[in-house]
């Protein structure tokens, strides 16, 4: 009885006579973390990886891990993996790192990995399409991927958010945002709600010391919330902050800000099914109307770094590679008046037929940016005759699905992978094209760039690409992120990353004040 008593004071927890005491040792270290990233519109709330994108919850908070990660400059790295060759073009060996157990107790080996892969592949809408598996054997530490095809990007994929690891045994506890799993991280989700995650620490984690004992972390929707959080002591750290209230912080002693730039990127999709986004003329004139230098330097702050295309300036396939329209107003209302669209009876907007040019632009509003991006577009949009109505709302998937729309503008991390095809393979011909955009030359590419293996050669698939959905105005790019993680000047560990993934890890640490 004494032995567990003492361990009931050292976890935290005393049971007295059937009421469960909460105690909190001197030396307990907690943090709470606000982050406006995490909630049901954006299909990442609960920790499933095999649902949606809520892999990206998993692994940002570090309740699941990968068998390959990516460093800094978005290589490839082992991870739960230790190595891999591929054997010929269609199958790669897999080498699993020894001594890894999941917070369910089970220890981490083939069959475990491939019980996971198989329900991932199953029921997951991007996946199978990605890794083309055929069929896996298990042996020990040893996985063996066969596909049906060649795949280069396999190992790439096999470390994307929907690639976490978990114990298939223990299953999925709970539904949607209110689902729990059994990883391998630093950290085991006591609690998972759509609004609220509360973690302790991985007391048998493989990868070393965890540092704080218990992470709490909180959705927000509101900005204004989350800076008064952060200034208050409520939250001691965040992600997602405001770009208009990063001055409140910059150069502030108390606070620590870690920036860096990534591939997550501010986007619109034309509905090819609107009768008024059929015309390409009026798709051009929206993107020549919309001034992106003006956006990131005024509304971003200086935070956000105008896009031709998907892929930033770092990636040798970036914006630097390939050519599109620009800020334009007077050319872009040269293009409606060439479609007949012209402003007849004086109210500032073009016309024709007795109907004003009018369109639905869909956005959502837990990324603080696109809401705001939606008030600065139709702002300049009405400078060149077109009224923008603008349908900002968490709902906005179902809009989405059902095509309820004419421009939908969300924001993707266009390479997590650290490779080019997620973008084409997941939005341009996958399941994210809302707008149901079609080019069986893009389609074609899209293949031929799954299945080559040169680097080179991709980057020029990917650039050809990226030029071929630009030339046909498929799709309209405004803004790359330069993310910025802010804290408390005590949290340590902390640092934004060019993926988007690692928030919370075993390096995370918060000292005395």
């Amino acid at each position: 009885m004494r032995k567990k008593i003492l361990t009931a004071l050292l976890t935290g927890t005393l049971l007295m006579t059937g009421m469960a005491v909460s105690v909190m040792a001197d030396d307990e270290k907690t943090f709470v973390y606000g982050t406006t990233g995490y909630s049901e519109e954006m299909g990442d709330a609960g920790l499933n990886p095999h649902d949606n994108y809520s892999g990206w919850s998993a692994i940002r908070y570090g309740v699941g891990e990968t068998l390959f990660k990516y460093n800094d400059n978005m290589e490839v790295e082992p991870w739960l993996a230790t190595d891999y060759e591929f054997t010929d073009d269609t199958t790669v060996k897999i080498t699993l790192r020894e001594g890894v157990k999941f917070s369910s107790g089970r220890t981490m080996d083939a069959q475990a990995v491939k019980e996971c892969l198989e329900n991932l592949i199953k029921v997951h809408d991007r996946a199978q399409y990605d890794m083309k598996i055929d069929h896996m054997e298990a042996d020990g530490l040893t996985l063996t991927i066969c596909t049906t095809e060649p795949c280069p990007a396999i190992i790439n994929y096999l470390g994307d958010p929907y690639g976490a690891i978990i114990d298939m045994e223990y299953g999925v506890q709970g539904q949607g945002g209110n689902a729990n799993v059994a990883g391998t991280g630093p950290y085991i989700a006591e609690k998972v709600t759509p609004v609220q995650i509360d973690l302790v620490k991985n007391e048998d984690y493989w990868g070393g010391e965890v540092k704080v004992d218990k992470v709490t972390v909180k959705s927000f929707s509101d900005g204004s919330a989350l800076t008064a959080a952060l200034q208050t002591g409520d939250i001691q750290g965040t992600y997602g902050l405001q770009y208009d209230n990063y001055v409140l912080f910059d150069g502030n002693p108390e606070y620590t800000i870690n920036s860096c730039a990534t591939s997550r990127c501010f986007f619109g999709q034309f509905n090819f099914q609107s009768e008024i986004m059929q015309d390409q003329n009026v798709r051009k004139a929206i993107e020549m109307g919309i001034d992106k230098e003006g956006f990131c330097s005024v509304i971003m702050e200086g935070r956000g770094i105008p896009a031709k295309a998907a892929f930033p300036d770092s990636f040798d396939y970036g914006n630097d590679a390939v050519e599109t329209v620009t800020y334009d107003p007077e050319g872009a209302k040269a293009l409606l008046e060439e479609s007949g669209w012209k402003d007849t009876d004086g109210d500032g907007y073009a016309d024709k037929d007795g109907e004003k040019l009018t369109i639905n632009w869909l956005t959502y509003p837990s990324r603080l940016e696109q809401p705001k991006l939606a008030e600065y577009a139709q702002a300049t949009l009405k400078e060149i005759g077109i009224d923008v109505v603008i349908n900002n709302t968490p709902d906005h998937r179902t809009f989405a699905e059902n095509g309820d729309f004419d421009l939908y503008v969300s924001s993707l991390t266009t390479a997590p992978t650290g490779d080019p095809e997620y973008f084409f393979t997941s939005t341009v011909t996958g399941a994210k094209n809302y707008g149901k955009y079609e080019n069986e030359e893009v389609t074609a590419l899209t293949e031929k760039l799954h299945q080559t293996f040169e680097p080179e050669k991709r980057a020029e698939l990917a650039v050809e690409l990226q030029q071929k959905i630009l030339d046909d105005d498929g799709f309209f790019f405004v803004s790359h992120l330069n993310m910025g993680i802010v804290t408390r000047s005590n949290v340590k560990g902390m640092a934004a990353h060019p993926c988007d993934y690692y928030e919370i890890t075993a390096d995370l640490d918060v000292e005395q004040p």
